[in-house]
């Protein structure tokens, strides 16, 4: 059996099996003081130094100092290897506790650079590709954003410290309702940021209508073109990032709708200068089961 063919069907399995693979992943829910001090736009974190940084935190967020330590080195990261380099988007991965949306397994290797396994055959994506992607599509205050594919939720956290207008659409129902409860305990803890994420269980190759049209479009799952409703559903002059290509091999485009003279136009870059980046691959529905989506 061909190996892309096989990952296709240990995937349909696993998300087929959700129930049971529920009990398998347990969240993290790490315990913490509770947030001091909530997120506004004009909220000022030390970035100037690690220790300042892990102690404002502590204190005014209920942060553990040892995750927070990991953060800030893999920020320092993120900033030498270009994956994050205009201020608002640092300190969006610096305000993002990433410890509370991996599993227990995982809470040692939160703020690696890979994705790591959160259940039903997806993943967390590492944490500089999320940097990269959420900065070229650059969020302003206001600007509607839809992601497809909400996962564990980090990423549509990681939009919420840069914009209060976030859709978000995941496909596999247990895991929508396991993300729902990660929001529901966050907010409570003060996390008040998270309240500007809206959520559907559906289908996420056709987008949004009802919210449509949107000033940027993220893409966080794998697929060999550009489903046509969402680039329907992108404003004139929006930016979508998408990892299109075969299975495991993606290369990450954004894309820029244009209108040229009342002629939509599309421009394409790579984001990573033609490097294959994976990514798990776009589920969709067919005939009302879940399925691996390819080529279509």
């Amino acid at each position: 059996m061909p190996p892309a063919l096989a990952f296709c069907l240990d995937r349909r399995r696993l998300l087929l099996g959700a129930a049971a693979a529920t009990a398998s992943f347990a969240l993290s829910g790490i315990a913490r003081a509770g947030v001091a001090v909530p997120f506004t736009e004009a909220l000022a974190v030390p970035m100037d130094s690690r220790a300042s940084f892990i102690a404002w935190m502590a204190k005014n967020r209920g942060e553990d100092p040892r995750y927070l330590g990991e953060r800030w080195d893999r920020y320092l990261q993120l900033l030498s290897h270009h994956d994050v380099w205009e201020k608002r988007n640092e300190r969006a991965f610096l305000m993002v506790p990433r410890e509370e949306f991996v599993t227990k397994a995982n809470l040692a290797l939160a703020y690696e650079w890979h994705h790591l396994d959160i259940g039903y055959g997806v993943t967390i994506t590492g944490p500089h590709t999320v940097a990269r992607m959420t900065n070229t599509i650059d969020p302003k205050p206001g600007e509607k954003v839809l992601e497809i594919g909400t996962g564990s939720g980090y990423q549509s956290a990681y939009l919420s410290c840069l914009t209060d207008q976030i859709f978000t659409i995941e496909i596999i129902p247990a895991l929508f309702a396991r993300t729902g409860g990660v929001y529901q305990r966050l907010i409570g803890e003060g996390y008040s940021e998270y309240k500007a994420i809206t959520r559907k269980n559906a289908d996420g190759y056709y987008g949004w209508e009802e919210h449509a049209p949107f000033d940027k479009i993220i893409v966080t799952c794998g697929i060999d073109h550009i489903p046509p409703p969402l680039l329907r559903q992108l404003k004139t002059g929006g930016v979508m990032v998408i990892p299109i290509g075969p299975p495991g091999a993606q290369h990450v485009l954004k894309v820029v709708k244009n209108d040229s003279g009342g002629q939509v136009t599309v421009a394409r870059s790579d984001i990573y200068g033609g490097a294959i980046i994976p990514f798990v691959p776009f589920t969709k529905l067919e005939g009302g089961t879940i399925q691996g989506t390819h080529n279509q």
